[in-house]
């Protein structure tokens, strides 16, 4: 039986988009997301990014769930470091008042930005050394036993809204063990320590009250397409973005241009952060998922459809979910 499906939406301005189309892009892709049965769909914080729309998150996911209506929706992730953990209660406990049994929270402890964005986000250089404290004061508020005496969150008391601690290295594996929570691994972008950090998060769980066993979501990347040249032309195209997006955010490529960057030793560096990416026919894609999920030891995937425009994107999640539904029966 295949792992649970989901989908991190990177809430991609695309060449040529506007901010608001990316977002009605996102309120489509959510929409199709429900119809087909996904279990999740997850938006990450990034901030002064032009090509990213996700940088007021909650505030994505209130839009979201409001022009939806069962899926699942949530941040993966908030970074916690950049807010007080009162605020993040405050957002989240409004989100689940509003669509209760709907909202996740997954936490991240990196910036999400560069040093410069870091200051304007008036953000601690130390806040992260914080983030297990952090973590537990959230946890606290959320489900109204306050480390804080005499501050709640409200909205946010007793709505338990769930957990999940984000991360690409065994800090993050651990802290999760340590407190009893899912653990999510940005294998879409972060491949090398994905087999170590699940192996020592599965050894060192301890059960809490959110959950009495471990739970993986690993991250990988998908582009599913009608035939194998047209996954791989949209694949090509997604290096690009990301190219444009590590190397010079602020700079114009054109594609000769970025394409000699990515054969180059640095650019190589990037695509090998793409390791853990599907890309071919429905078919070719599903299978490869199947064996991902093995090699995670994952319980279920968060699939980032790379596909260059809201289209494409939409008839990935269309040809997985049609796929998925085949092998299921």
């Amino acid at each position: 039986m295949p792992v649970p499906l989901s989908i991190l939406d990177l809430a991609i301005i695309g060449k040529g988009e506007t901010a608001r189309e990316s977002l009605e892009g996102s309120t489509a892709l959510a929409q199709r997301a429900e119809e087909l049965g996904y279990r999740r769909i997850w938006y990450a914080e990034h901030h002064n990014n032009s090509a990213i729309a996700s940088s007021a998150t909650s505030v994505l996911i209130a839009h979201i769930a409001a022009n939806t209506q069962n899926i699942r929706l949530g941040a993966g992730g908030i970074m916690l470091p950049n807010h007080a953990p009162l605020t993040i209660a405050e957002q989240f406990g409004t989100l689940e008042t509003l669509h209760p049994g709907r909202i996740d929270l997954g936490l991240g402890r990196a910036p999400g930005s560069d040093r410069n964005t870091m200051r304007a986000l008036r953000r601690d250089a130390m806040a992260a050394d914080r983030f297990p404290q952090d973590v537990q004061e959230l946890q606290g508020y959320l489900t109204g036993h306050t480390r804080i005496p005499g501050v709640d969150a409200t909205p946010g008391m007793g709505t338990n809204v769930p957990l999940y601690i984000l991360g690409s290295s065994l800090f993050g594996a651990r802290l999760a063990a340590a407190l009893g929570l899912p653990y999510g691994f940005a294998s879409h972008f972060s491949p090398d320590s994905l087999q170590e950090a699940v192996a020592i998060y599965r050894r060192e769980f301890q059960p809490s009250e959110q959950l009495d066993q471990p739970y993986v979501i690993a991250g990988v990347n998908a582009i599913a397409a009608d035939n194998e040249a047209q996954a791989k032309e949209q694949f090509q195209m997604a290096k690009r973005h990301r190219v444009a997006l590590i190397v010079g955010p602020d700079r114009k490529f054109s594609d000769e241009q970025a394409d000699t960057i990515i054969e180059s030793p640095q650019g190589q560096q990037l695509v090998h952060m793409m390791k853990y990416s599907a890309v071919g026919t429905p078919e070719n894609v599903r299978e490869y998922l199947d064996s991902f999920a093995k090699h995670a030891d994952a319980d279920e995937l968060i699939v980032a459809h790379l596909a260059s425009s809201v289209e494409a994107r939409l008839r990935s999640v269309d040809l997985l979910a049609d796929v998925n539904r085949a092998v299921a029966a």
